[in-house]
This record gives structure tokens, sequence and C-alpha cells, in this order.
């Protein structure tokens, strides 16, 4: 396991913001990520950087990433993928397979390690429908664990992961070979009928593409985290009091109450696609993206973010929640932004 020192971070986030981590290594086994764990530093686990917010000091700390690979596919159908696997390209790789499951999260950056934690999910699917197990190593003992669904704590964009000082070494999945389902209106509109696998895949990407949702390179809305904010879950009495004032307010049913739109909120705030604040600013096709233009500060992105929140609360009562790490950022910087 090779240490490297002050290794900037910016260019390792989608964001590109923040300053450097203090020590750095890779890890390709859980026997060198135990070595990293002896030295007995600070450590965050980076992964593709898409769902994280570096302070502009950086992290005084070891920044751990995961280099581990691999996909085994089993004769029943499920399928153990390494942390470190690049998430698109196992989605893509068990779509030219014909299992369905995941195909819905095309597109999606980041590794495989880290979609369990935020339970990633878009498109009417999430990882919880499908993960069988997940295999994690504790900072505090060394000890592997190997944890079911029921015991990962899944909820909407959340797990107990959140909580546990693990790093996941290794996720299991349960795939099919059904033909593909379509839960949201969205996709159902634009693949009417009975839609291969691939048309799924290609669709979602398209989709996104269109909200500026995928990397890349040409686009102005580039640099991002994709969605910055959680779409809210409010009491039924809370979404029946905003409706009779917005009646076209997209309202979902969820076991703890009812799903808001955190887009639609952001925008009938009064904070529209394309507001910009200096050097950062809301994407011109997604309200719920928060963008850097480039030459910006991370402190410049948590103000924004700042004023969202403070727009959304002002005018609906509603406290919307980040969905990036925030990283080396005081209390008093994260104030109005964190719960």
């Amino acid at each position: 396991m090779e240490l490297q020192h002050h290794v900037p971070l910016a260019p390792l986030t989608t964001f590109e913001l923040g300053g450097p981590a203090r020590a750095m290594c890779t890890v390709t086994s859980e026997t060198a990520l135990r070595e990293a764990i002896a030295l007995k530093m600070p450590m965050f686990v980076l992964g593709g950087g898409s769902n994280l917010v570096v302070s502009d000091r950086g992290f005084d700390g070891l920044v751990v990433r995961i280099g581990s690979r691999g996909i085994r596919v089993h004769d029943d159908d499920c399928v153990e993928v390494e942390a470190g696997e690049p998430w698109d390209d196992f989605v893509a790789s068990m779509v030219e397979r014909g299992l369905t499951g995941v195909e819905c999260l095309s597109g999606i950056p980041g590794l495989v390690g880290a979609t369990p934690i935020q339970n990633v999910g878009a498109y009417g699917q999430e990882v919880a429908q499908t993960i069988v197990r997940v295999r994690s190593v504790d900072v505090a003992t060394g000890e592997v664990r190997e944890r079911t669904p029921e015991e990962c704590g899944f909820r909407y964009r959340h797990s107990g992961f959140k909580a546990w000082n693990e790093v996941v070494t290794r996720v299991t999945f349960r795939l099919s070979r059904s033909a593909p389902v379509l839960r949201y209106a969205e996709l159902q509109r634009a693949l009417p009928g009975a839609p291969a696998l691939r048309e799924v895949r290609d669709t979602v990407i398209k989709l996104r593409r269109s909200k500026s949702m995928v990397i890349d390179p040409h686009d102005d809305n580039r640099r991002s985290a994709g969605s910055f904010f959680t779409n809210p879950i409010v009491a039924a009495a809370k979404a029946d009091e905003i409706a009779a004032s917005f009646p076209d307010m997209p309202r979902f049913a969820d076991d703890a109450g009812v799903k808001l739109s955190a887009g639609w909120l952001i925008e009938r705030a009064g904070m529209a696609k394309g507001t910009r604040r200096g050097n950062v600013g809301i994407s011109s096709k997604h309200a719920l993206a928060l963008v850097h233009h480039g030459g910006g500060s991370a402190l410049e992105l948590l103000a924004l973010a700042r004023e969202v929140v403070a727009a959304v609360h002002a005018k609906f009562g509603v406290t919307l929640r980040p969905e990036p790490v925030l990283l080396g950022f005081t209390s008093d910087e994260t104030r109005g932004v964190l719960p």
C-alpha cells in the first residue's frame, strides 16, 4: 500500500471543488484496507467523487480509494460485485447479459460500493430492491460483516451504513431474466408497450442527459453531483395543506408519508433553473442540480444551497436535505444547509 501526501481532491470530484487530503492510498483488497485502518488516521473512503462536496481546506486525514474489481455471475442470477467496480460499467454488463433489475439506474456515476450506502435510486428502481448481501469491514475492529437487506436499514436514499463506521467491500445482487418492468411515469411515456432491456437503458441515459445528469465534458452543467437535495417526505396533512394552494403539486405515496418533488418546490420558491450566483448556480436543465461553473469555492456552493433551503422553507414550510456528503466543513459552514 503506497501512501501519497497532500493530494488535491478537487480533480477527483465531479464538482471539481475543494482542497487537498493530508494523505491518500488506494486499496484493492480487505487486507490492504486493514493496513490503511491500522494507520489510525481520520479516514474517508472516496468512490467516484460524484456525491461529494469537499471543503476548501480539504480533509486533514487519510482518503482511501477503493480499487478492488471483479464481477461474478452465479447460476441463480446472483451477482457478486467488488466495491471498486464502476457502477455504470456493471449496469451495462448486466444489460448485455439480459439480466434485469438495475437497468433504470443506468448512467449514474460512482462505484458499486457506494450504492448501498445511499440506497441509490432513479426512474422507479433502487438498489435495495435487488441487493441480497452487503459485505463490509468495521473500521474500529477490522471485523468483516455481511448483512442482508433487512439488516442494512434501507429506506429512501438512506441506509444504516451512513451511521456505521464501516467500509463496503462487496455487494451481491439478485437479478432476473424476466422482461423489464417500468414503474416511473416519465419512462413509461417514453417507452410504451414492451420495450427491450437495451431500449430501457438507452432511454434512461437519454433522459438523464437531457437533464445534465450524466457526466459530459461538453455540458455547461457538468460540474455537479446530480440531485443536490433529496425529495422531502412529509405528513399527509402537510402535503394537503400545500396542495390546497398548489393543486398541480406532484406528490407520491410513501411508506413514511407523502414524497414531494424537491425540484418542483425549488422552482415554485423562486429559484429558477439557470439561476447564477457568481461561480455557482442552479442547472439550466434541472432545478434539483447545483452546479459549479469554474473558478469557484465550496463555500460559494454552500451559500447557494443555503439560499435554496431558506427559499423553500419560507414558501412551503418544508426543509430540504442535501444528498451529497459534505467533507471537512465546520458546523458553522454547514449551518442552514444541514438540518
